[in-house]
């Protein structure tokens, strides 16, 4: 019965975290926690789950031209490589202090999507370590110098608390990068895959995977990831930035309060 309950619960996230680019572990994990799977298996668990959800939400991306690839390439091999160490020395860190370091986290994500991007100049800017990026009829530039040690972080901590960081790479690309909302929220679903299967790597081979409990529940998440990637390709970029804030801030709050009652 918890299977199903947990199950179905993150079907329906899944369609909101897929439409924002964002894997949904900042959820996932704290529904896990509440079923009563401890916090290093939920971790676990929950980048499994996030992994193959991102992967069927970046299938319906791709198709319609919406995954900037050579952007996920530059910047996101950093997080891959960071979520990997993050997810294996986990253990080193109280479930606790997880859930608060991921609580803040969200919060700050949250509200960095309130606030607009800076007006970018028409013209690229022609100094190393700053890329122009043309696709799909949209230019940006972004910020390498930038870009790399913030997802490297990103990386380090989304391992560690079994989330993919697409809640805080989607902020870096949309507000330092000037990539516009269905692009990053499209990349952003490559990235999370990746990121979610180094982590997921890190926690199995540290011996917190359980699969008759994490198959089911994934099964019914790709199925809500392949609809969120459907409904984001007809929803407004304006929508989907206030869905963004919304649904990260609602996680933080979960997480806290998960938090403070487990203490």
């Amino acid at each position: 019965m918890r299977t199903l309950l947990a199950g179905t619960a993150i079907f329906a996230l899944a369609i909101v975290m897929t439409m924002t680019g964002r894997g949904g572990g900042n959820f996932y994990v704290p529904i896990l926690v509440a079923a009563g799977s401890p916090m290093h298996q939920a971790a676990t668990t929950g980048q499994f789950v996030l992994m193959l959800t991102a992967f069927a939400g970046m299938l319906v991306f791709h198709k319609h031209r919406r995954v900037d690839w050579k952007l996920a390439l530059a910047i996101d091999p950093p997080t891959d490589l960071m979520a990997l160490v993050g997810g294996y020395y986990a253990h080193l860190v109280t479930g606790t202090a997880l859930k608060f370091t991921l609580a803040g986290l969200l919060v700050v994500a949250s509200v960095c999507m309130v606030f607009k991007p800076k007006d970018r100049p028409g013209a690229p800017v022609r100094r190393l370590g700053f890329w122009h990026r043309s696709f799909h009829g949209e230019s940006y530039t972004v910020n390498l110098w930038t870009a790399i040690p913030i997802t490297a972080a990103v990386g380090l901590v989304a391992g560690a608390v079994g989330i993919s960081g697409g809640s805080f790479k989607v902020p870096l690309m949309v507000l330092l990068c000037g990539v516009p909302m269905h692009i990053a929220v499209g990349t952003s679903s490559a990235m999370v895959a990746a990121t979610a299967l180094m982590g997921f790597i890190g926690h199995a081979g540290a011996g917190d995977f359980t699969p008759q409990w994490a198959v089911p529940i994934a099964c019914m998440a790709v199925v809500g990831g392949l609809l969120g990637g459907t409904f984001a390709l007809k929803t407004k970029a304006a929508k989907l930035k206030v869905l963004f804030a919304v649904s990260t801030l609602a996680a933080a709050l979960f997480m806290l309060l998960n938090a403070l009652m487990t203490r």
